[in-house]
């Protein structure tokens, strides 16, 4: 049964197991020199009114028995592995471990203008922070199941149980509404400075891609939340690749055109019309040749 009344209580509830340690957070708690011991798990809402375990503290325990599981696949699709984990542990635990491995997999493009070099990451590191994130703290932990990463060539996927809480739209979020269906735990996340502030993740992520197509995408259906996001250089070289396909295209048309033809038409300067001029016949599907005092681009045949 899965009320909101349940929901909203998991956190506080007993937790079934009673024997547990603490010793991911423990070291978490004394890297930001802040006491640990019976008062400040009161405080914390680890131990209830009874003196026993929450459900919270179980979150937090070595003995957490949900994972995260993330999978890499080859291409667009989920047709072929190339890896996959599952982390286990407190989620503290699973969200240093699944952010690191998923840090090797961010991939670093570099470019050039002139003698100047530009380094673009598949996807900001504080996006994938804040979406990793955000699957710990708000999904839904009476489902049993693993929180879900996929990530394949040209997109990421975080896809997390439980949905949006109650009452709350995505364009709720949009405008700044905050309800987490899990405030302890949130509260322990900002208490150990992991997050800046309640309810600013998904507007931050849009932040990070500010500038860039396409934007991240929120979806949600009954029971599961996704986000997901482009890989920033993957969807670089498919505008690159679509561009120079209008090119031939509009080549195909006329038969026959001039690099100042393309710069009319495309908007270019002069050296980014010869650079797609000079793909296009290192292709072999143009030519390049001399029209008396002027050079012409034609299709070759």
């Amino acid at each position: 049964m899965h009320s909101d009344i349940l929901k909203n209580s998991f956190e506080e509830s007993r937790s079934l197991k009673q024997e547990l340690t603490f010793t991911t957070l423990q070291n978490e708690l004394n890297r930001r020199n802040l006491e640990f011991g019976f008062e400040q798990m009161k405080m914390l809402k680890l131990i209830g009114d009874d003196k026993l375990f929450t459900n919270l503290a179980l979150l937090l325990s070595d003995q957490c028995a949900h994972t995260i599981k993330i999978a890499v696949f080859q291409g667009t699709d989920n047709a072929i592995f190339r890896d996959r984990r599952e982390f286990s542990g407190s989620v503290l635990k699973q969200l240093e471990d699944a952010y690191n491995y998923l840090d090797l997999q961010n991939k670093t493009k570099a470019t050039f203008s002139g003698l100047y070099r530009t380094d673009t990451r598949d996807y900001p590191e504080d996006a994938l922070r804040e979406a990793l994130l955000n699957s710990i703290i708000h999904r839904d932990y009476l489902f049993s199941g693993s929180t879900i990463i996929n990530v394949f060539d040209d997109r990421i996927e975080f896809i997390s149980l439980g949905g949006l809480v109650s009452g709350i739209t995505i364009e709720s979020i949009f405008l700044g509404a905050s309800q987490s269906r899990n405030p302890n735990l949130a509260a322990v996340f900002y208490r150990l400075r992991l997050v800046e502030s309640y309810g600013t993740g998904i507007r931050k992520i849009l932040r990070l891609y500010d500038g860039f197509e396409p934007l991240p995408a929120f979806r949600t259906a009954e029971g599961v939340f996704v986000v997901e996001m482009k890989n920033r250089n993957e969807a670089k070289v498919q505008s690159k690749n679509t561009l120079k396909d209008d090119i031939y295209e509009f080549v195909k048309t006329k038969q026959e055109v001039t690099r100042k033809d393309i710069e009319n038409t495309f908007g270019f300067g002069s050296t980014k019309a010869y650079k797609y001029l000079k793909m296009l016949c290192d292709e072999g599907v143009i030519s390049q040749k001399l029209n008396g005092n002027r050079t012409v681009y034609r299709l070759e045949i």
